[in-house]
């Protein structure tokens, strides 16, 4: 009977252990510098989550080698739901294209949580007073007007597309992250650079160039920017946000993040707070999200081989 009792006590361990998560704080990995896109938005979606969660949630910003370092950090971290990570499209570009050895099949999807699409910015020390003019002085200048971006990432992928669908090439200089990209293209250190609504202000500033929004129709933030496909360049692209956490995480715990996650996006200030930082909700429970990634990463794959990128 003793012997009975302690398997009892044992076997029920786990449940007991599951239904006080989160008993401690919870790490939010956001593998990007602070002040960027990702970790603005995560600073402005945790504190809901974790209001759901009854727990505190800390972002920890862990950037390095294309967003990779924290995307490696996230996967190795124990499966106990004490860590997740702030995951975007980067992860399918920066595997395919030979980056990091780090996939999305790694990772247990918790939800989707935003998109924001991409605008073609220009610096003000350019010439150009608009995307034609751009890709005019692109096609009498191969590969001598430098674009900005962090190599394997979206912010390479997209530039490549438009110079892809349009026929021209670029020259590329490496930045990690979004705010050491933007630092440079304001002081005229590079032409170009993959950016968003974040930035509207300091165009209309007149410190940056909207060229061109990548979106399926115009903008009503920014009226005056033309699509790329108004002026017949066929790429529609945005960089999508989600949570993950990493493989083998328990069911019950798995359930609880889920559950905050989708409170979290629907909660009714997030679309106001998000559209201030240029981006979109776009929520998806874990099980559309993860028919998302597949879409996403045979997408990536695609567009990595025509690029001439695919290395795996």
């Amino acid at each position: 009977m003793r012997k009975l009792a302690a398997a009892l006590v044992v076997s029920l361990l786990p449940a007991v252990s599951f239904a006080a998560y989160p008993d401690r704080p919870i790490k939010l990995i956001v593998p990007w510098s602070a002040g960027g896109d990702t970790d603005v938005i995560y600073r402005v979606f945790a504190p809901l989550m974790q209001k759901e969660l009854g727990g505190t949630i800390v972002v920890t910003n862990v950037g390095g080698a294309s967003g990779t370092k924290g995307a490696k950090e996230a996967k190795d971290s124990p499966a106990d739901g004490y860590t997740i990570f702030a995951i975007h499209d980067s992860i399918h570009s920066t595997y395919h294209t030979g980056v990091a050895d780090v996939s999305y099949a790694d990772f247990e999807p918790l939800c989707l949580v935003s998109s924001t699409p991409s605008i073609v910015t220009a610096s003000p020390k350019t010439p150009w007073a608009d995307m034609k003019a751009l890709l005019a002085d692109a096609k009498a200048r191969p590969e001598q007007i430098t674009v900005g971006a962090t190599l394997g990432s979206t912010s390479h992928f997209f530039p490549a597309m438009v110079a892809r669908a349009a026929g021209v090439k670029f020259k590329y200089v490496s930045y990690e992250g979004t705010a050491a990209r933007m630092n440079a293209l304001l002081g005229g250190h590079i032409d170009l650079a993959e950016s968003n609504l974040t930035q509207k202000g300091k165009a209309d500033a007149g410190q940056l160039k909207f060229l061109a929004v990548a979106s399926n129709q115009r903008n009503p933030e920014i009226p005056s920017v033309p699509t790329l496909k108004e002026l017949g360049i066929d790429v529609e692209y945005a960089v999508n946000r989600g949570l993950v956490a990493p493989k083998g995480t328990p069911p019950a715990v798995l359930a609880k993040l889920r559950a905050a996650c989708g409170v979290a996006a629907k909660d009714p200030s997030i679309a106001e707070a998000f559209k201030k930082q240029g981006t979109l909700v776009r929520y998806l429970d874990e099980i559309a999200y993860g028919r998302f990634f597949k879409t996403n990463d045979d997408e990536t794959v695609e567009v990595a081989r025509e690029l001439g990128m695919l290395k795996r």
